[in-house]
């Protein structure tokens, strides 16, 4: 299907090879689309004018594209004419360039005689010019200075001057300044408009009258007759065309908006409102698209949408999470924004925005060029992948604090629910840092347990009792699962999951880690004797952390205690795969976690 824009392109360049002449009669001339009359006149055109018929520095030139040009004595600047308000005595300017700020700077905050910047309040604003790399098109932004706003495009400015009290008005939404309006006071022309007249000087004198403006019309050949009404059809039927696919876009956009269910589009935009005294940069879906230049590099895909790269400026790399808009009711996303807006911690990737326009969601991660955890589990003879276990160690706690400040150093307990190597990303210097709260939970801290209706997580790294409440009660211990079993996929460096011919699960770690403490195994070789201690330690903490009693389980404060230890008093816990066990997955749980008092988490 024929797009729009290209429609629009095609009548523009139609218009563009007819233009009527500058100058008609001494009444109205016309440069592009702005009407010129008095007290305004064209410098350039046919018309012969003295230096009395026009007050000054009301001089008008039009160049070779048809733009007005507004001319002004002592003043070093270019002030593109946008259009004229005769009525309210306005004059609109741009840049067409759009970097009006470039044009504002030189004048400062002093009025453009015989002008003055228009401002609808009247309120004077104290502002800051930015100075961008070169590579932009526009290297001068401007920003109200009064404004906590930080906008992504001047991270990488510099700022090159402040302007106090200026009147025109500025828009930190458009940086590059837009269009502003100046207005003039003499001469006044107001009596004679509202009559329907024209205005004038009389003659040797600079008083104005007011006259009626006998127009002498050019006669029109037959043939520019001809090539205007086929100039005109053609307008008409490509301006039908353009409205056809208008409506036609718009009620494929509405019926695609709608396909989300009303309550959760409510839901969503009112978390928003609450959300937005939380500072984080919002942006809009075009936004997105300009950062990751149209997802043309792609980082990854998971359960909840896929993973681009983007760049904020040349300096700030990001990953941007495309949710799956159409999918879901919504929660996974304000589970995501509003947890991370709660969070700031070394060990915890920091969100930089989001995007909630309309079915569109995206976030937006400080970008990690080394990847997963996932990436660097490997057995220790694989040199090219394994990182030591110096390296997997300090991984390991850096976990281990970031799940320690999410189940106690914020104002609610995080139960993040999905830990596994995938949500574990490693920055340049290897420190650990976790993601994805899109299943997480709050609940307050004084509470130990929570109410789940369904499973939730990665498949071998779900806690017993989150499957079945015959081994507790899910709460912040179930996190400690997942998190023993990623320090028992550390040290062996392989899945800690296996899927058979029936499509079924089997955890393989724990008994092969405790064949591998007790001598019954050796398939990992470890030489230096400090190397095997870490192992050691590492592996004991793991096994801690999966048993299947919750209780049982040692909480993160006692876990990141064990792992900055020397190791050497650390006792493995029994096998649960010993038919002598006190527990087992056919155990029943023990009575005293059963006790626990269930609660519901707070949304």
């Amino acid at each position: 299907m024929l797009n729009y824009e290209k429609f629009s392109l095609l009548l523009t360049a139609l218009i563009l090879l007819w233009k009527p002449a500058i100058g008609k009669n001494r009444c109205t001339e016309k440069c592009g689309h702005v009407h010129i009359q008095f007290p305004f006149h064209l410098r350039n055109s046919n018309l012969n004018h003295t230096t009395t018929d026009y007050p000054p520095g009301f001089d008008l030139f039009c160049d070779e594209n048809d733009q007005t040009v507004l001319e002004l004595p002592a003043v070093p600047v270019k002030l593109f004419v946008q259009s004229i308000d005769y009525r309210s005595k306005q004059i609109q300017i741009y840049d067409p360039q759009n970097c009006l700020p470039n044009q504002l700077l030189t004048l400062g905050n002093s009025s453009v005689s015989p002008f003055r910047f228009y401002n609808e309040y009247g309120l004077s604003r104290n502002v800051s010019f930015f100075r961008c790399n070169s590579g932009l098109l526009c290297p001068i932004l401007q920003l109200d200075s009064s404004t906590d706003f930080i906008d992504p495009q001047i991270i990488s400015c510099t700022k090159v001057s402040d302007v106090l009290s200026v009147l025109w008005p500025v828009n930190n939404d458009d940086p590059r300044g837009g269009a502003v309006l100046l207005e003039w006071s003499k001469p006044d022309c107001s009596s004679c408009e509202a009559q329907g007249h024209k205005c004038r000087y009389k003659t040797g004198t600079r008083e104005t009258e007011c006259f009626v403006c006998r127009t002498n019309k050019i006669p029109t050949s037959t043939i520019g007759l001809i090539v205007a009404g086929a100039l005109a059809g053609l307008t008409l039927l490509l301006l039908s065309v353009i409205a056809l696919l208008c409506v036609y876009r718009y009620y494929k956009m509405r019926g695609r908006y709608y396909k989300m269910r009303g309550e959760d589009q409510v839901r969503i935009e009112k978390f928003l409102e609450d959300y937005r005294a939380m500072k984080p940069t919002r942006f809009t879906y075009a936004d997105i698209k300009r950062i990751t230049n149209g997802f043309s590099e792609s980082l990854g895909e998971g359960a909840h949408g896929a993973v681009f790269k983007g760049m904020l400026s040349r300096e700030i790399l990001v990953a941007v999470k495309i949710l799956n808009g159409t999918e879901g009711d919504g929660k996974d996303f304000i589970n995501e924004v509003g947890t991370m807006g709660k969070i700031h911690h070394v060990n915890v990737v920091r969100l930089l925005g989001f995007c909630a326009d309309g079915y569109h969601r995206a976030l937006v991660y400080d970008f990690f060029p080394n990847g997963s955890l996932q990436r660097f589990l490997a057995p220790p003879d694989n040199k090219d992948v394994f990182l030591g276990w110096v390296k997997l160690q300090q991984i390991a706690l850096g976990v281990a604090r970031g799940i320690e400040y999410l189940h106690l150093g914020c104002d609610h307990r995080i139960l993040h629910f999905d830990i596994n190597p995938h949500n574990v990303l490693i920055d340049d210097h290897f420190i650990a840092k976790l993601t994805d709260f899109g299943l997480a939970k709050l609940c307050p801290k004084n509470q130990s347990t929570v109410s789940m209706t369904a499973a939730r997580g990665t498949l071998g790294y779900i806690a017993p009792e989150v499957f079945s409440r015959n081994f507790g009660n899910v709460s912040y211990k179930s996190d400690i699962y997942s998190y023993g079993m990623l320090l028992l996929e550390m040290v062996g460096g392989r899945k800690n999951t296996n899927v058979s011919a029936e499509e079924s699960f089997q955890v393989l770690y724990p008994e092969w880690i405790h064949n591998l403490l007790e001598g019954r195994d050796v398939h990992v070789s470890i030489e230096d004797e400090g190397d095997a201690i870490i192992a050691k330690k590492l592996a004991i903490v793991g096994l801690w952390c999966i048993q299947w009693n919750p209780v049982d389980r040692p909480s993160m404060k006692t876990v990141v205690q064990m792992l900055e230890g020397d190791g050497e008093k650390l006792i493995a816990p029994p096998t649960p795969f010993d038919s002598a066990g006190s527990t087992g997955p056919n155990a029943p749980a023990r009575r005293q976690n059963l006790e626990l008092e269930v609660i519901h988490e707070t949304e």
